[in-house]
């Protein structure tokens, strides 16, 4: 149970039934997400209700009626969603793909997606407002994974990756991501990407084998690399044969977005934030990345996510200064000239010397353990 802060009143959230249950008579001041009363048989005429807002939550008509009368707010989705707006917590891949199958993929992450695609340019006001609090719901769930102090900083130590989606398994640096993301993992980084295929999917499969051997790894590459494309039949199958061999795999956080089409969930990540806004997405994997960002080479989303990177560090938008760290010497320093533009932006600015590149997955790992981020 938390509670928010503001300048009239503190406002209590209950998202299970032992806060519920703790919380006592009074309901004051309080919002109740998510939960299903149906059968619990509450006497509600010993509660105080006042300023109190069920969100998302079961009732059977008679108790919303009653409820109503003291005073209660009740916000209820429509059935015909096939999401759940006001969720308690992120997805999980397994729920994401319920329902899947290669050769009829009716996973309720495809079926959110043609709903969101079929009104994704001109949503009517009910449908926008829906996605709104979905997303409200995902920035919540992941506060709590990551537990924000006062001044913005995670109590997990967050190092974001960036790059391309449509990277190839058996592209060098899909490997090398993967050494970089299981190095950063066992040193006590939280590891968070995009959500996506390619780079991302790397980056969750590199960490996910934090503890074990890098043999074990570099297996799992090779039987990832029978279906090296996303689009390629297969590519879950190989996905969860990597599963089924080696199990219990470190937590993970993956960020991705419905707003660029149907891409294939990343089976390596534990917690997946998936938002409908893609500006309110990538907003908040830079902003969460406060102890650094890596960037393995990438197209134009990359290149984007580089610069909104620097802009939050040219201004401290996020209260700190965070490292780049740029994985490819040619990508970013030969072939873009990203890297020599960002040092002339940087120059004489806090985060210049939080800049870096190389090929190297121990250097990126040196790097980040000497610059944490410097608060502003």
């Amino acid at each position: 149970m938390s509670t928010l802060q503001s300048r009239e009143t503190v406002i209590t959230e209950i998202k299970t039934f032992e806060q519920f249950s703790r919380n006592g008579a009074s309901l004051k001041n309080c919002t109740l997400q998510a939960l299903d009363f149906i059968g619990k048989q509450v006497d509600w005429t010993k509660f105080e209700i006042d300023n109190t807002t069920f969100l998302g939550c079961k009732l059977s008509l008679d108790e919303e009626i009653l409820l109503r009368k003291q005073g209660a707010y009740i916000y209820t989705a429509p059935p015909t969603l096939p999401y759940d707006p006001f969720r308690r917590g992120l997805y999980t891949w397994q729920e994401l793909m319920e329902g899947f199958s290669e050769e009829d993929d009716q996973s309720t992450d495809l079926q959110i997606y043609r709903h969101f695609s079929a009104n994704k340019f001109n949503p009517n006001i009910n449908e926008a407002l829906w996605q709104r609090i979905h997303d409200h719901s995902i920035d919540d769930a992941l506060r709590n994974l990551l537990s924000f102090d006062h001044d913005g900083m995670t109590e997990r130590p967050c190092v974001g990756f960036m790059g391309g989606h449509s990277t190839r398994r058996d592209d060098p640096f899909y490997k090398k991501t993967a050494l970089t993301a299981k190095l950063l993992a066992e040193n006590g980084y939280f590891i968070v990407s995009g959500g996506g295929p390619g780079i991302m999917e790397a980056t969750n499969l590199g960490a996910y084998f934090k503890g074990k051997k890098e043999s074990a790894l570099l297996d799992a590459i090779g039987i990832l690399e029978k279906a090296p494309h996303y689009k390629d039949k297969g590519y879950h199958r190989q996905a969860l044969e990597v599963l089924d061999k080696y199990p219990g795999g470190a937590e993970t956080l993956a960020i991705p977005t419905w707003f660029y089409g149907h891409e294939p969930s990343n089976l390596f990540a534990s917690h997946i934030a998936k938002y409908f806004s893609n500006s309110i997405r990538e907003d908040t994997l830079l902003a969460i990345s406060l102890y650094g960002i890596v960037c393995a080479p990438g197209s134009a989303g990359t290149t984007q996510e580089i610069f909104m990177d620097a802009t939050q560090n040219h201004y401290g938008t996020f209260n700190y200064y965070s490292p780049m760290v740029f994985l490819g010497r040619q990508r970013y320093e030969i072939e873009t000239l990203i890297v020599p533009l960002l040092k002339q932006l940087a120059w004489g600015k806090e985060y210049y010397d939080l800049l870096f590149v190389t090929d190297e997955p121990e250097e990126v790992l040196g790097f980040l353990r000497g610059h944490p981020p410097i608060k502003v």
